[in-house]
């Protein structure tokens, strides 16, 4: 059994990209200069940030490739950037998350593991199986297809479908290399339909979730490159558009680029993505009944709120503010680290034509928020060992949302 589990992973290895060589610094910036500085070099081919380019303490996380590796230490050095290496080597990370991934035990159809993560076919399977065992709870929608064809899959969970409670639309994996926010997705859905004890967060609310926004991108993500962060769509030189910079509201504006070859491309135009028209169609047709936004996304542990496009605080501040405390002091609670709580321009940086900005300046959903979710692992995401304590302790923080809905519009 072994000897054909290494075999199964030298095949992967063998056509995924490799990451050999490739390098973590983990910088240490102590003036908003040096940090100036870092965004100046932010679209450079073979660097990656990982970590938001903010002054704040923290440290910042940058993937390199080998043959920029010198010239990028010349440049810290140059600039009296502290820094040192977190991974010496990426790809012995991406194997060991590789080996963990096959080596979990395999799932029944139509089920989920949190010892690992799941596929899109597998995540699709289960909504279906849940669809079919739960006829009275759980109807399915496809919301949209992506550029390869990939059904766009939402999940709605109701009590009673006739009686048009206030709705909580949910949306996991915009950006496709950030594995655990559809993990989280997926525990959010499980526990809503297949725990008992939690069918009081349905008696007057009910759950929209769209489990993998980016399936296209996670695909190609869990078979050839890890890092990969975009859709799939044709742009010229390069591939893919970042669908959260995708969005028609302050489209183009701070913390995007309009190089196709960037992480950060914002599209050539708003809404250029399929993926983001199926959203944004979906919200617009549910507007008055959608009363809640969450979009989950890592990692680094912030509850954010609009706006990303201006450091101008929204005229209900306080009711964002308040709201994403309670989830933080109940994640806390359940164990989970502590999240910073704020604005997305001021407590991490500009970043305009955002999901959660478009769904609260356009559709008209208040209350609007993106959770970064905690690291680890690979950089990304904690090792599969970790998925279930993560899951288990953000969804405490998630029924807030739910209470707090139930409370205000029902």
């Amino acid at each position: 059994m072994r000897f054909f589990l290494i075999l199964s992973i030298v095949v992967a290895a063998a056509w995924a990209k490799s990451y050999d060589g490739y390098k973590l610094y983990r910088l240490h910036p102590t003036s908003k200069d040096q940090v100036e500085l870092l965004k100046k070099i932010e679209n450079a081919d073979k660097i990656d940030f990982w970590s938001h380019l903010r002054f704040s303490g923290q440290p910042i996380d940058v993937m390199v490739e080998p043959t920029t590796q010198d010239a990028f230490t010349w440049f810290l050095n140059m600039q009296g950037i502290k820094y040192d290496i977190a991974i010496d080597n990426i790809e012995r990370i991406v194997e060991e998350e590789r080996m963990q991934q096959m080596s979990a035990p395999r799932s029944a159809s139509g089920s989920i593991s949190f010892s690992k993560f799941n596929r899109f076919d597998e995540i699709t399977a289960y909504m279906n199986k849940l669809a079919a065992d739960y006829p009275n709870l759980v109807q399915l929608e496809t919301i949209g297809h992506t550029t390869e064809g990939r059904e766009m899959k939402m999940i709605q969970i109701s009590s009673n479908r006739g009686a048009r409670k206030p709705i909580i639309f949910v949306d996991a994996g915009i950006h496709a290399r950030e594995w655990l926010a559809p993990a989280q997705a997926l525990y959010l859905i499980k526990e809503l339909v297949e725990n008992e004890a939690n069918r009081h967060l349905l008696e007057k609310v009910d759950w929209h979730i769209l489990p993998v926004f980016n399936p296209d991108g996670y695909e190609y993500s869990h078979t050839t490159a890890r890092f990969w962060r975009k859709t799939r769509s044709n742009q010229g030189p390069c591939k893919g558009t970042d669908a959260n910079r995708n969005f028609g509201y302050h489209w183009g504006e701070v913390g995007t680029s309009d190089s196709p070859c960037s992480d950060i491309f914002r599209g050539p135009s708003a809404f250029s993505e399929p993926e983001s028209r199926a959203v944004r169609d979906y919200l617009l047709y549910r507007r008055n009944d959608i009363k809640l936004y969450l979009t989950f996304h890592s990692y680094g542990n912030y509850i954010l709120y609009p706006w990303g496009f201006t450091s101008a605080l929204p005229h209900d501040d306080n009711e964002l503010r308040s709201l994403g405390e309670k989830v933080n002091r109940a994640i806390v609670a359940a164990g989970g680290r502590t999240y910073t709580v704020g604005t997305s321009t001021n407590v991490l940086y500009g970043a305009a034509g955002g999901s959660d900005d478009w769904a609260k300046g356009v559709a008209g959903v208040e209350l609007a928020y993106t959770i970064e979710l905690p690291a680890g692992g690979s950089g990304f995401d904690p090792a599969p060992s970790q998925i279930f304590g993560h899951v288990q302790q953000t969804f405490e923080g998630i029924k807030e949302f739910g209470k707090y809905i139930a409370s205000k519009f029902a």
